[in-house]
């Protein structure tokens, strides 16, 4: 009989991780595996039961929760020979779309574990201040950041209100960042711009895909830089954002890296939808990193 680790972030994607716990467990148990349920309330309490299954490694540890749920674990994974699954229920699942999962199916994303094939997957990496944060998705730099700051520190609306008023803020105080970068070990020069997004996937955002040639394992970040704009340029943008179609634009560049410095007076790092950074930066990448189990052909 398989023996199989669960962790569950119940909280995640607003509740709905709860019920995607459920029918998990209940179609891996249907499957004849023995299921280990471990339960993260915190992230330090989801650390502690990584900590907990991997004592004695299962066949596979399957998460159950969004993007902010495999990065709060990603440095208790880093390098371990247990693949992950992942069956996403988080708000965004950038992760999941970039490896081809069923976003709406619990029960065939946890089956995975018994029946998927693995992928290695490259790791980003965030080196600030003496610390080493991995994230999987896209690190946003600059406007996109400074949205989900303030998106953060607002108390009022809730919901998705709150995250549109943000935007409007930070439309009025829209400047050109004074982005100062290095490339691979070069010297740094002065790159004023409005964002900058280094993309181990495609998409952030729940499906925006700011970095659409990214790929989970060519061992490179995607770095996309928009140039200053004016707040209407901007806006009239977005769509083409959602679409994938900005890197034709004059005032986008593109480039695949394996290491890149930044740094801004006035920086602000996110990653995975956590806060990492300020001030200053490198971003690399670790090729093959992570195993995860997916579905095969994908």
């Amino acid at each position: 009989m398989p023996t199989i680790s669960l962790i569950a972030n119940p909280s995640a994607g607003k509740g709905r991780a709860a019920a995607a716990t459920e029918t998990a467990v209940a179609a891996l148990r249907a499957a004849g595996a023995d299921v280990q349920v471990l339960v993260g309330g915190s992230v330090a309490q989801t650390r502690a039961s990584v900590d907990v299954a991997l004592r004695e490694p299962p066949r596979a540890i399957v998460v159950v929760g969004g993007d902010g749920t495999v990065s709060a674990i990603l440095p208790r994974l880093v390098g371990a020979s247990v693949p992950l699954v992942l069956v996403p229920a988080g708000t965004g699942n950038d992760l999941a779309r970039a490896l081809g999962l069923p976003l709406h199916d619990p029960a065939g994303s946890a089956l995975l574990a018994l029946h998927g094939v693995p992928r290695r997957i490259d790791v980003g990496e965030i080196v600030t201040e003496g610390r080493v944060v991995p994230f999987l998705t896209v690190a946003a730099l600059g406007f996109d950041a400074k949205v989900s700051d303030r998106t953060n520190r607002l108390r009022w609306p809730r919901g998705a209100a709150r995250y549109y008023l943000a935007i409007l803020v930070e439309l009025a105080r829209l400047r050109p960042t004074r982005f100062r970068i290095a490339i691979e070990g070069s010297p740094m020069r002065d790159a004023p711009g409005t964002l900058i997004a280094v993309g181990n996937t495609t998409s952030y955002g729940g499906g925006m895909r700011i970095a659409p040639s990214a790929a989970l394992d060519d061992g490179l970040l995607d770095v996309v830089h928009v140039g200053p704009l004016r707040r209407g340029t901007l806006m009239r943008l977005f769509p083409e954002l959602l679409r994938g179609r900005h890197l034709a634009r004059p005032e986008v560049t593109h480039q695949r890296v394996s290491e890149i410095v930044v740094e801004a007076p006035d920086l602000v790092v996110y990653a995975d939808g956590e806060r990492i950074a300020e001030k200053q930066c490198a971003i690399r990448v670790r090729p093959g990193a992570l195993t995860m189990q997916i579905q095969e052909g994908e």
